[in-house]
């Protein structure tokens, strides 16, 4: 791995429900919340050093250590600042980090078109968060015109670049048939994905397909296990699913 690298984890995600018969049927909505891992060594000076020499990828380490105040005072503003720069700088996860704080108006004032407008450079950059921020704004008409049929473009995307969201989401259009002809067997192919991938969602909306009988077999074995996946990664819903399956009697 480089030295000058960071990543964003989603964590915390907003869901909306989907009734899907007595259980739960989950759609990402917004991320939240933003964490930002480092793996580097720099010094802060140092990092101020190349970001001021126009290494872009210093600006976005150096925003990440204001958002999450690491060896300086956290300073929300300042970081907004600084990955405006790496984003300016061609950097795209510095552009999908600005997207997500102008969704959620964080250390900016919140403005969905300049969070579209940040997510697309970074989608189009290939930074796979930033395709699934815009689908959800396709998906849910918020800066851009409504578009279900972008929104599934986008998750497809976000999904082939390995973002477990984007499958997930994918998972949830084909199985309910918006934006894509209503297809349950792709469903089921879509949230293995996002389970695999870690995401928690897929796996309650995979066990769900498996409770129900939906594009698989049903097992409600299989669900119990998936629930339980679920709650591994600490997905309260997972919990509560499994143990209502644990209550009915299911092993």
């Amino acid at each position: 791995m480089p030295t000058n690298y960071y990543q964003i984890k989603i964590n915390n995600l907003l869901v909306k429900t989907f009734q899907k018969s007595v259980f739960l049927f989950l759609k990402t909505i917004f991320l939240s919340s933003i964490v930002i891992f480092s793996s580097y060594a720099q010094s802060i000076s140092q990092l101020e050093k190349e970001c001021n020499s126009n290494k872009f990828i210093s600006c976005g380490i150096l925003g990440s250590r204001y958002h999450l105040g690491e060896e300086i005072g956290q300073n929300k503003i300042k970081a907004s600042v600084l990955y405006q720069k790496a984003c300016n700088g061609g950097d795209s996860l510095g552009c999908a980090v600005l997207g997500a704080m102008y969704i959620n108006g964080e250390g900016v004032q919140q403005d969905k078109i300049k969070a579209a407008e940040f997510s697309k450079k970074a989608c189009d950059g290939g930074e796979t968060g930033g395709c699934v921020n815009l689908g959800l704004m396709y998906d849910n008409g918020e800066g851009v015109r409504q578009d279900k049929v972008k929104a599934v473009e986008l998750y497809q995307k976000a999904c082939k670049g390995g973002e477990a969201v984007g499958c997930g989401n994918l998972g949830a259009m084909y199985d309910s048939g918006v934006g894509v002809l209503q297809d349950k067997f792709k469903a089921v192919e879509f949230y293995q994905k996002a389970c695999e991938g870690g995401y928690g969602v897929g796996c309650i909306n995979l066990g769900v397909m498996y409770a129900h009988g939906e594009g698989v077999s049903q097992d409600k074995s299989k669900a119990l296990e998936l629930y339980g996946n679920a709650c591994n990664l600490k997905n309260e819903a997972g919990c509560k699913n499994y143990a209502n399956l644990k209550n009915q009697g299911v092993r």
